[in-house]
């Protein structure tokens, strides 16, 4: 028997967010802390991660290939002293799986020390990289990151902080970082805000005598698990420096027209976290909410796609008063490849994960529920397991327009001719994955369930939805050779 190599990347049918990012500063068990931040982030990137801590006279650096809580030990943990940390978490593509890549990065350069750690995609990276080795500079990585501790060293500028904003005017992209020095955390988000950063307080300790340490992080739900306090997200464009002084905010640029990324709230994002303010859960039920009223369906049964199409199912089901169940039991405990018996079995691979409760199934007019349909490969064996299963029909319903569109903003997605709605209309597509019938939600229905109902523009603007429309918010030089997008920060 072979193993399927990367199987689970082969079956998944669904977009990737490439990495999360935590930092502290002024906690005495800062290691321990980024740890558990970087466990509750573990869903933003599941292949590497890493810590850089200080004792406030240099830098302590542990990264590896695999998940958190495996690359960590608490010997290593305990390897890790000091006050300050950031820590990062990354998620793997195409030729870029190697300990290499993996981040923080952590250089010496002439004013001391400095890690950095980052999620998003420069869009002029391979520019700024070939002026750099042109001018002499050797990189050890194929990473973006690079690009900017290049900058950052190379900058006459007199402070770190200055550095770092010399540096990042010469950059274009989407970008969140945490840079670190032995005595102070700088936390930046593009003028943009593409992707999501928030700060956090960690309240002291009058009887131990501990002090409020600062947090930075991709979503406030690593705060929840150490028991620190949502204060803000950073504004696009804002950078703030945390040492010994304090904390000050300084604007890198003027400020642009805001773009999050809306597929946060689709589907990168946990359901539990707050991104800009809306409850990420809440603004799935909305979108599941929205799409019943634009494709509602006669039906028996509304089920989802674990996990992520729980919320919308929820809304789905509600607004249409269809009876919600959990037809598709998921199971969380794949990992990155598995033996396939040499005897083939009918959709071995989406079995792995999913397996369909066929006494709820059994006759009945069913209505699937899912965020996204990438190549439409999964969602067609989905389909097909649920007949196997005695569905008398099967409907899907996705909580997002088609996605025709690759990112180049820090997510890994296939080239645009691997996208199933670039090329085939929805009708072609049900047929493809031999539903009675599909149909998506709008990108004015998807706009309006995230704005909330206290927002009734009908206008598109405020977030970056090019995987849908195609109106990237950023300038970039498409990759060339049929690369399936440009190099990605941490990758």
């Amino acid at each position: 028997m072979q193993p399927s190599a990367r199987f689970a990347d082969l079956d998944d049918d669904h977009f990737h967010d490439e990495c999360g990012v935590f930092g502290i500063y002024g906690h005495p068990e800062s290691a321990n802390l980024t740890y558990l931040g970087l466990h509750a982030l573990q869903h933003r990137g599941q292949e590497s991660a890493g810590i850089v801590t200080s004792d406030g006279e240099q830098l302590f650096v542990h990264r590896a290939m695999g998940l958190v809580q495996d690359v960590f030990s608490q010997s290593q943990l305990e390897k890790l002293p000091g006050r300050y940390a950031i820590g990062h978490v990354r998620y793997s593509t195409a030729g870029g799986s190697a300990l290499k890549n993996a981040q923080p990065f952590a250089v010496d350069f002439a004013l001391g020390s400095l890690a950095v750690c980052h999620n998003g995609n420069l869009t002029n990276a391979d520019e700024l990289r070939a002026e750099l080795e042109a001018s002499g500079s050797i990189f050890q990585s194929s990473s973006d990151s690079e690009v900017l501790v290049h900058l950052v060293a190379r900058s006459s500028q007199p402070t770190v902080e200055d550095r770092i904003s010399d540096a990042l005017a010469r950059v274009k992209g989407a970008y969140s970082l945490l840079f670190m020095t032995e005595d102070m955390l700088v936390a930046v988000r593009d003028p943009r805000g593409v992707r999501p950063l928030c700060l956090g307080i960690l309240p002291g300790s009058k009887q131990s005598g501990l002090r409020d340490a600062h947090i930075v992080a991709s979503e406030p739900t690593s705060f929840d698990l150490i028991g620190a306090e949502f204060v803000r997200d950073l504004e696009p464009g804002e950078m703030l420096v945390i040492d010994q002084n304090g904390m000050r905010s300084l604007r890198l640029t003027e400020k642009a027209a805001p773009h999050m990324c809306i597929f946060e709230y689709v589907y990168f994002a946990r359901p539990d976290s707050r991104i800009q303010g809306r409850s990420v859960y809440e603004v799935r039920k909305s979108l599941g909410e929205a799409l019943a009223r634009e494709c509602a369906v006669d039906a028996d049964v509304v089920i989802p796609v674990p996990d992520s199409g729980v919320p919308s199912a929820i809304g789905y089901s509600s607004a249409l008063g269809i009876p919600f169940e959990m037809g598709l039991i998921r199971s969380h405990y794949i990992g990155r490849t598995f033996i396939e018996p040499q005897q083939s079995i009918r959709h071995f691979g989406v079995r792995l994960k999913l397996n369909p409760v066929a006494t709820i199934l059994r006759g009945k007019r069913v209505v699937v529920l899912d965020d996204s349909i990438v190549r439409g490969t999964t969602s067609r064996k989905i389909v097909k397991m649920i007949r196997d299963a005695g569905a008398r029909e099967v409907h899907m319903r996705i909580s997002s327009p088609p996605t025709q569109w690759p990112c180049y903003y820090g997510i890994d997605t296939p080239t645009r001719r691997e996208l199933i709605a670039s090329s085939h209309t929805v009708d072609e597509i049900a047929r493809y994955i031999t539903a009675d019938s599909l149909a998506y939600l709008s990108l004015d229905g998807m706009i309006r369930a995230v704005r909330g109902p206290e927002v009734r523009q009908e206008t598109s603007g405020g977030y970056c939805h090019a995987c849908f429309s195609g109106e990237y918010p950023i300038a970039f030089t498409p990759p060339a050779n049929g690369k399936r997008q440009m190099r990605l920060v941490g990758v």
